[in-house]
């Protein structure tokens, strides 16, 4: 299967019964093919709305999932973007169509190292990738404009929460690895910080320290 013209209009439709709505994150889904993002026997399932696996047990998120976290993170033109999570490379590359700059980092070198390969072939230029542990951040280039992360923290971690702008807004899902999670949209104010509770989500932990793979 192909990104035709056909397949992209049966996947914005289904991003759209699921939610996606914002016109600005639907043009960046259209543009981003994510058969590019998916490896091997998994690759004819890209168009599904469905997570599939990646290297290092990890896990490419559902299409209508990754939407609605970009769309909850209300993205401006002029955004600096702190994501936390590479995986595939896919929630990145999109972010990189709605924001002026990105920075992503994830625990497993391999993941990074493909992400980065696929950024190049695609001349994706405003994406920068790190490997590291995402939990601390990336706090020589703070303050960021919007942060997300896509994997599950127990509590927002105090670090990220630091390092946004003040109205700035940061999406996660929070709770037990083993149990349903919330996705959780905060934005920070002069004041402290404002909760709003967006969905239940389901993914891989947030963990520290560095990959083995």
């Amino acid at each position: 299967m192909t990104f035709d013209a056909d397949t992209k209009m049966q996947f914005l439709y289904t991003l759209r019964s699921k939610g996606v709505t914002d016109a600005r994150v639907l043009t960046a889904m259209e543009q981003v093919d994510r058969a590019d993002f998916v490896r091997g026997i998994f690759a004819e399932r890209a168009y599904e709305d469905m997570p599939l696996p990646i290297a290092c047990g990890q896990t490419i998120s559902q299409p209508s999932v990754v939407g609605l976290m970009t769309q909850a993170l209300q993205i401006n033109p002029r955004d600096k973007v702190l994501e936390i999570g590479t995986g595939s490379g896919y929630q990145a590359a999109i972010l990189s169509k709605l924001a002026r700059r990105v920075y992503t980092i994830d625990r497993y070198r391999r993941l990074v190292e493909g992400a980065r390969a696929v950024f190049a072939k695609q001349q994706i230029a405003n994406i920068t990738t790190f490997t590291a542990d995402g939990s601390f951040g990336l706090a020589d280039q703070a303050p960021f404009d919007r942060i997300l992360l896509t994997a599950a923290a127990e509590d927002p971690p105090g670090p990220l929460l630091a390092q946004l702008r003040i109205g700035g807004i940061m999406v996660l899902p929070v709770g037990q690895s083993d149990a349903v999670q919330s996705l959780i949209r905060v934005t920070r104010l002069d004041t402290g910080y404002e909760y709003d509770e967006l969905r239940a989500v389901r993914f891989v932990p947030l963990l520290e320290g560095l990959g083995q793979e």
